[in-house]
């Protein structure tokens, strides 16, 4: 009797356990349109730490939280090096996070990530969620999901969620791109029109 009361508690414990992960992970809501968002401190793929607070003259920022292993990732990398080299020397810059842990996804892993970024030749800053401690506050659940922010009083302001644009499959298809027409706006000094849209692409991988 005492044997099946001990299992019966170890069975208990191990479905609080499994529900407060997934509680952590799965029901974060992170950040909505119009949140401020809180800098983070990350190791890039050239082994320097780096935050938002270091872009002294950004305007704000389009942060990509992307991965080396996804198919929609990589239908979207070139697309991304396209934002950074569009909207960086407008004041806002890609910071690209991978919020993936390479102990469930190992093509996900550090060096994994310094050797695609030398590949593709990515011109901006890939950094590694070390912990997955900064994707559950953005609420990011996808690879790719974007979140534009515009820096207002010296604070990031979230003023665009979700996709890159409408057509992950084929970028010469494209007939609405969100995160240009967000960032177009906020360059002109306006509202942005659409301020969400569902992200598209892989699930973040957790430890369960």
């Amino acid at each position: 009797m005492k044997k099946i009361s001990l299992i019966f508690s170890l069975l208990v414990l191990a479905l609080a356990v499994q529900t407060s992960v997934f509680a952590q992970n799965a029901g974060n809501k992170g950040y909505k349109p119009d949140d401020i968002a809180t800098d983070f401190k990350l190791k890039n793929v050239d082994g320097k730490t780096v935050s938002l607070s270091d872009y002294n003259k950004a305007k704000g920022f389009i942060v990509v939280f992307t991965c080396n292993h996804c198919p929609y990732a990589k239908a979207y990398e070139d697309r991304i090096i396209a934002l950074d080299k569009k909207y960086a020397s407008k004041a806002y810059p890609v910071i690209a996070i991978n919020p993936n842990d390479p102990a469930v996804e190992p093509d996900d892993s550090y060096a994994a990530m310094q050797q695609r970024a030398k590949e593709k030749g990515f011109t901006f800053p890939y950094l590694f969620d070390d912990g997955q401690k900064v994707y559950p506050q953005y609420g990011a659940t996808k690879t790719p999901h974007v979140f534009v922010l515009n820096k207002e009083k010296g604070k990031n302001v979230v003023r665009y969620i979700g996709a890159i644009d409408n057509n992950y499959a084929d970028a010469s298809d494209v007939s609405e791109k969100y995160v240009e027409a967000a960032v177009d706006a906020l360059l002109a000094g306006k509202e942005v029109k659409q301020a969400s849209t569902a992200a598209i692409g892989c699930s973040i991988k957790f430890k369960k």
